[in-house]
């Protein structure tokens, strides 16, 4: 086993990246392997390098989602991390639902950066402290609605294949039902779990049935063991 966490990171701001790539050298136990600037080098990196963390930005040339999935589904040793300026909630859910480990907004400290990635390489999951706050926030807004949602047994099966990432009519061919009685269930779902789309309503899901993601959610950066390499850069 290696002593080292090892790194790929996926910015096309090289600037940026560089000096992403330099705080983490400053750590004994951090090893940067190789840099992108695209989600189609993201996927290279990680499938060449198999990295215990990939690091990516949300907002970078590609399917930056697709590559998302693709890492988590088809490498599983590979966990994701999104950095990224975007605190945009859609791109959030969506990065998280394609099975990112964790979400951290630039223009974090040194020392929150390596607890983000240390988290993550150990199989938990990791937010920018306030940034989970708000989506925290946001889906309890709704809590006391949702709490006592009872879905069918079509619903379920339906919102399973969805959470897989199937389109309807995959869905619908797998289900052996029509493409029409899938928009139907995934309406009757949404509704019943107060979502506004798709994504939400697999996050909310999952958020309600399973609490997984919140058990393992590290809110509170500065509650973190400062050692040596760890101080603030």
């Amino acid at each position: 086993m290696s002593p080292f966490i090892r790194i790929g990171i996926a910015d096309d701001h090289p600037m940026l990246r560089e000096g992403v790539a330099n705080t983490l050298r400053k750590r004994a136990d951090l090893q940067v392997v190789e840099q992108g600037s695209n989600a189609q080098d993201a996927m290279d990196i990680a499938q060449k390098e198999r990295p215990d963390v990939m690091l990516m930005d949300v907002n970078m040339p590609g399917d930056v989602f697709a590559a998302v999935r693709f890492i988590s589904t088809q490498l599983s040793d590979v966990r994701v991390l999104m950095l990224t300026v975007s605190e945009s909630e859609d791109d959030a859910f969506l990065a998280l639902e394609a099975g990112a480990r964790g979400y951290v907004l630039k223009g974090v400290s040194g020392p929150e950066l390596v607890l983000a990635i240390r988290t993550v390489a150990k199989g938990e999951s990791y937010i920018t402290p306030e940034f989970a706050n708000k989506l925290l926030s946001n889906i309890k807004k709704h809590e006391a609605e949702t709490r006592k949602f009872d879905l069918t047994h079509r619903e379920e099966e339906v919102i399973r294949e969805v959470s897989k990432g199937l389109t309807n009519r995959e869905v619908a061919d797998k289900l052996l039902i029509s493409e029409k009685t899938v928009k139907h269930h995934m309406g009757c779902v949404m509704q019943k779990l107060n979502a506004r789309n798709r994504v939400e309503a697999v996050t909310a899901l999952r958020h309600y049935r399973e609490r997984e993601a919140i058990g393992h959610l590290h809110i509170g950066a500065a509650k973190a063991p400062m050692d040596a390499e760890a101080a603030p850069d």
